[in-house]
């Protein structure tokens, strides 16, 4: 294949554009993807948008699942033929100081596909080594690509907190991450509480694996929270700061509110929530690799899984607008047919 379909954003706030591009090489240290299906995240309108300034052409896409297609030198441990994924983590320097401290997330020169370099939205990408996933073989392409972001997020946020089995735990919102976070929550054998808004999702909060759904239009979510005897952890997963100030109050002692959902207002906080019951309020971003695989083969064991709508590659731009208008139901992913 010397030629590919992609589709890109030529210039900042411009449509996706469906283009025929060379297909790409990989340098030292890299392979070529021949990508069989990409999710569609809420943050690929950082590069839609030039958030971080371009690069411009940029092919958007980090949650990319499909197969080796080459290898570039000095690439050891991998195959053509074998089935890898890309998520957020685009591969680490391995220089810098937190590398040097085993910090890979927090890599000063880290590559995120489709944000610093082109990523998913083609038909063939270039990825470092250093960033590929293993993807099991009885988790499809197109299950598998969600994982990647959304799933990893979800799923790593939850794993490194203090919360053990037996725990509660609160999840905030039932969207794109949110209907993820529940499932993990469920089946890691946390009492596991949904929060959103409106009745109508409450059958949908139970299906997930919810064992207490409140509705935050009806009820105060931090005292509802307290009446159930505090909240190891809150993970919040929409983005709205409002909902995640309104629940801090429901925190245990020793509880934490880990944010992973991007508000656009900053998080309210009082001081003596915070002081009086040693209560903590923590960010966390995605996952290395490896984190992924472990994701992966969490998903595979316990049957969670994304739930999803696929489109061909070249109606990106409406799957785009059906996620960024919340319609999707959860998970928007594109497929090339490879």
């Amino acid at each position: 294949m010397k030629k590919m379909r992609a589709m890109q954003v030529a210039a900042a706030g411009q449509q996706f554009e469906l283009v025929e591009r060379s297909r790409p090489k990989p340098g030292v240290g890299e392979v070529v993807v021949k990508v069989q299906a990409c999710g569609v995240c809420h943050s690929d309108s950082i590069a839609k948008d030039g958030m971080f300034g371009g690069p411009f052409p940029i092919i958007p896409g980090h949650e990319v699942a499909g197969v080796i297609d080459e290898l570039g030198e000095g690439v050891m441990g991998w195959a053509v033929g074998q089935r890898v994924g890309v998520g957020w983590f685009g591969g680490n320097c391995g220089y810098c100081q937190p590398c040097r401290r085993g910090q890979l997330m927090s890599c000063q020169n880290m590559q995120i596909p489709g944000i610093t370099c082109d990523g998913g939205y083609a038909e063939a990408m270039v990825a470092r080594a250093s960033a590929l996933v293993h993807i099991p073989d009885d988790l499809a392409a197109a299950e598998a690509a969600p994982l990647l972001c959304a799933g990893v997020t979800t799923f790593n946020a939850l794993r490194k907190t203090e919360a053990r089995a037996g725990d509660t735990v609160a999840v905030i919102g039932l969207g794109g991450l949110g209907h993820l976070g529940v499932q993990f929550a469920a089946r890691m054998g946390f009492r596991t509480v949904a929060i959103a808004r409106g009745a109508d999702k409450a059958e949908l909060a139970r299906r997930l694996g919810a064992h207490v759904y409140l509705d935050s239009a009806a009820v105060d979510v931090a005292q509802a929270l307290a009446k159930l005897g505090g909240a190891k952890v809150i993970l919040a997963t929409a983005p709205s700061s409002a909902a995640m100030s309104s629940a801090l109050g429901g925190l245990s002692p020793h509880g934490t509110l880990v944010v992973v959902g991007v508000g656009s207002e900053p998080i309210q906080a009082s001081a003596l929530d915070l002081i009086g019951g040693y209560r903590g309020l923590r960010g966390h971003a995605s996952g290395t690799a490896m984190d992924s695989e472990d994701t992966l083969e969490f998903s595979r064991l316990s049957g969670v899984r994304a739930q999803i709508e696929t489109m061909p590659l070249e109606r990106a731009n409406e799957a785009y607008a059906r996620m960024m208008s919340a319609q999707a139901r959860f998970r928007m992913v594109l497929t090339t047919g490879l």
